[in-house]
């Protein structure tokens, strides 16, 4: 547990956005590993298996309770969800004098201001490696709308990494 916990614990936050929710899906998902510990003690593959695990668990957690904010994403104009996101040229030198481990702060809370649907198809592909169909299958949706949502979500996360400061903004 202690050389997989926070691997398992990013995985589920960055999805998430959130940390308690992602600390209640860690202990899911390494309860899920303890029942499983006969198959896991000796395989090579744990690690990845407690990836899987998070993710799927991470996605399960935003399916359930995606349903309770539809109603407010439903209220939003048509006319508003066609408008086309302006192009927004990302800086070579955005993050280059900041050290690894602030980088990956930065990153990690500018993640957390994006909203769901294109934080979460964005952490799939850079994070988790999936290809854009996989993503789209395990979403629910099509799979020209996660290349639309990659592409708004990386022109949103430039936008807030190369603020001065990030707030973090808590996604209840």
């Amino acid at each position: 547990m202690r050389a997989y916990q926070d691997m398992v614990f990013s995985t589920a936050v960055r999805i998430v956005a959130n940390d308690a929710q992602a600390q209640d899906i860690a202990q899911e998902v390494f309860l899920k590993a303890f029942e499983h510990f006969d198959e896991l003690r000796a395989s090579v593959t744990a690690g990845g298996w407690l990836k899987k695990v998070a993710t799927n668990l991470s996605l399960n957690h935003l399916s359930r309770y995606r349903k309770r904010w539809r109603f407010f994403s439903d209220m939003k104009s048509t006319d508003e969800e066609q408008t086309p996101e302006p192009e927004f040229a990302v800086p070579d030198t955005l993050l280059t004098d900041l050290t690894q481990e602030e980088r990956t702060e930065r990153i990690e809370l500018a993640l957390k201001n994006l909203p769901e649907h294109q934080r979460v198809p964005l952490v799939l592909f850079h994070f988790e490696e999936l290809p854009y169909d996989e993503i789209a299958a395990q979403l629910h949706v099509s799979l020209g709308k996660i290349k639309t949502d990659i592409l708004r979500g990386r022109v949103a996360l430039a936008k807030v990494l190369s603020r001065d400061e990030l707030t973090e903004v808590s996604v209840e």
